[in-house]
């Protein structure tokens, strides 16, 4: 499938753009005793975790269904897109803190033009990646992906706080590391509990959204022999949703009538709704007197 072939590109290529990264950040770091670049290298460590979650999430969901799993593996997308977001957030709450005790202590950078070089070659990496990312997840609704998407995005935010600061020292200025830092964290941190959320809600099975629930219901009017539907229910299955409910219709429809309106409806709904995947549809009789 296009989806997970696309995806599992984007982790590589996340991977492969990580490491690459890191080496230079860690050279770079060392050679001029700046903590502000070891911190960006450590980042980058975090991002190769996150790219390497994102393959391996991917593939996993990939898997068709099977015996132990009927419903197939879909959800594996989000147990890592979870683990993605916590990494974030923990990294979120560690700039946080070191930003809070910079304002606190004064930090001196020794400068020097590679640091600068770095900067630039980071941010144009990450912006690529980030847009590459974007472009997938938005396409093939994918909340793994769209993680990573934004783990690059925050990137590039903390690399140029990283730029910025670097120049400022220039001139002696040390609290714009401080502030710009403690601004970033806090976004980050928010970023990654959104992601968070939304993995939650898949993996504790939330039903679908009233927008897409009133959507179904639309397309249920349209058939006038359906009289009522009751036990409305919504199962997420990955990035999808299987529906199930029963209909009622006259009893004096023949079996092979009235299965065939559930046969009709349920493709409609499938075909139409790209958040549904599946529609199970029970059908029972009623009598004719008893539809009011």
């Amino acid at each position: 499938m296009n989806r997970f072939k696309e995806a599992k590109r984007a982790s590589i290529l996340g991977i492969v753009g990580n490491i690459f990264l890191f080496i230079i950040k860690i050279i770079v770091g060392l050679i001029s005793s700046s903590q502000a670049m070891l911190a960006d290298a450590f980042n980058s460590a975090s991002d190769i975790l996150s790219s390497i979650m994102t393959y391996i999430g991917t593939k996993v969901s990939s898997k068709a269904a099977d015996e132990d799993h009927n419903l197939g593996h879909g959800k594996a997308e989000y147990i890592y897109s979870m683990l993605i977001s916590i990494t974030m957030i923990v990294l979120g709450l560690k700039i946080l803190w070191d930003s809070v005790i910079a304002l606190f202590i004064k930090s001196n950078y020794e400068f020097t033009i590679w640091l600068v070089i770095v900067c630039i070659i980071t941010i144009i990496t990450k912006l690529l990646l980030f847009l590459y990312t974007k472009k997938v997840s938005q396409k093939y609704n994918n909340l793994l992906v769209e993680a990573n998407s934004k783990d690059h995005r925050n990137d590039i935010f903390l690399t140029t706080f990283n730029l910025i600061s670097t120049l400022f020292s220039l001139a002696g200025i040390y609290f714009v590391d401080s502030i710009v830092g403690i601004l970033i964290s806090l976004w980050i941190i928010f970023t990654g509990l959104k992601i968070f959320i939304a993995s939650y809600d898949v993996l504790m099975d939330k039903t679908i959204s009233n927008d897409t629930k009133d959507k179904v219901l639309e397309i249920i009017k349209e058939y006038k022999d359906i009289v009522k539907i009751n036990h409305f229910n919504a199962t997420p299955v990955g990035y999808l949703y299987q529906v199930s409910f029963s209909i009622f219709v006259d009893g004096n429809l023949s079996t092979y009538e009235s299965h065939k309106i559930a046969n009709d409806l349920e493709k409609e709904i499938d075909k139409k709704i790209p958040e549904i995947y599946l529609t199970v549809i029970h059908v029972n009789p009623i009598e004719k007197d008893s539809t009011k």
